[in-house]
């Protein structure tokens, strides 16, 4: 039987502008969802996190499923994801780590999880982590057609970097970039051995409110907002990267134009357990200033991560700064494209 063993930690990627060329390359899409190490051990199934935590009380659908598998003992690696639609929902997937086993079986039902498989660390008791990537996709193909469950899918694999640039250009919903692995190269635990491409996008924000850096009285960040339809100003995420040498001008400035509401619809420091006392403290501004910022990913019409700023805008006018320049984040996914059916 396969010895129970540590969590092993998942190989991780550093981020590139672009993907490399040249021969040895196997690219994969960079699916939005947790990654997930799934290990099978007879009728014991676990489901671990990047970070070590353990997964399997928030997704008992996978458990399951990975539990009617043929091959009965087993580590992959993969993503857990849930789908509405052509569309990957990551929302859907925060609100199942949630304390009350009711709702998350409530939600499992509802919503149902899947694990997108990109590599085959061990089966039948035998490790496979000093095989190539190539040797280890073959065997992962072999699993899946013999594994084949509902809920179990494959990750499409490449070596030609046309199509892995055709899905770097789709990414935003259901990708979240491309990775890219040398097919010679064993599977490096936490070690940083594959590259991964995000596509970065711009887009001017209204400066709805600002937050003081901590024990210091000077702007830290600078909170983000985008008008909808109907002219409401939501706050959309924020950018923290502000010249050191700038932001004692800029404090003042921003302090000269401090007036409420700032934000006329969605507002920082909403309902919220991750709400501290600091994210709840912001200065609510006068909707004048425009600044133009670098981001990768847009989750429920909020950047996912922390931008990048660019540069200022004086020559826009606040009023046109809408969702609008979102829409290619907004749009569907096309995931039956993706697997060819």
């Amino acid at each position: 039987m396969m010895k129970t063993a540590e969590p092993l930690a998942p190989m991780e990627a550093l981020l590139a502008a672009e993907l490399p060329e040249g021969e040895g390359w196997q690219f994969e899409p960079k699916w939005d969802g947790f990654r997930c190490l799934a290990r099978r051990d007879g009728d014991e199934v676990t489901l671990t996190s990047k970070s070590g935590k353990p997964l399997g009380r928030y997704f008992p659908e996978v458990v399951e499923l990975l539990r009617k598998t043929k091959e009965k003992q087993f580590l992959l690696d993969g993503e857990l994801i849930i789908s509405v639609g052509d569309v990957l929902a990551f929302e859907a997937l925060q609100m199942r780590l949630h304390p009350a086993e009711s709702r998350i079986r409530k939600l499992s039902v509802q919503t149902p999880a899947e694990l997108m498989l990109f590599d085959l660390l061990e089966v039948g008791g035998e490790s496979l982590l000093d095989r190539s990537l190539a040797e280890r996709r073959e065997a992962l193909e072999r699993f899946f057609a013999k594994n084949a469950v509902s809920g179990l899918q494959l990750s499409p694999a490449t070596t030609d970097r046309e199509t892995a640039e055709g899905w770097l250009a789709r990414s935003g919903g259901a990708l979240d970039g491309v990775i890219a692995k040398r097919c010679d190269l064993e599977y490096r635990s936490g070690e940083r051995a594959m590259i991964k491409v995000k596509q970065q996008r711009t887009a001017d924000c209204v400066v709805g409110g600002f937050r003081y850096a901590e024990k210091k009285a000077e702007v830290g960040s600078l909170l983000l907002g985008l008008y909808d339809d109907k002219g409401l100003l939501h706050h959309v995420g924020f950018t923290s990267a502000i010249p050191s040498k700038e932001r004692p001008a800029l404090t003042k400035k921003l302090e000269s134009l401090i007036e409420e509401p700032g934000f006329t619809g969605s507002a920082p420091g909403g309902p919220s357990r991750w709400n501290t006392e600091r994210s709840m403290a912001w200065k609510p501004l006068k909707p004048v200033l425009v600044v133009e910022v670098r981001y990768d990913q847009v989750t429920g019409q909020r950047f996912r991560h922390g931008t990048r700023f660019l540069r200022w805008r004086p020559d826009k006018d606040p009023k046109q700064c809408t969702f609008e320049q979102l829409a290619p984040e907004l749009r569907p996914s096309e995931l039956k494209e993706l697997f060819g059916t």
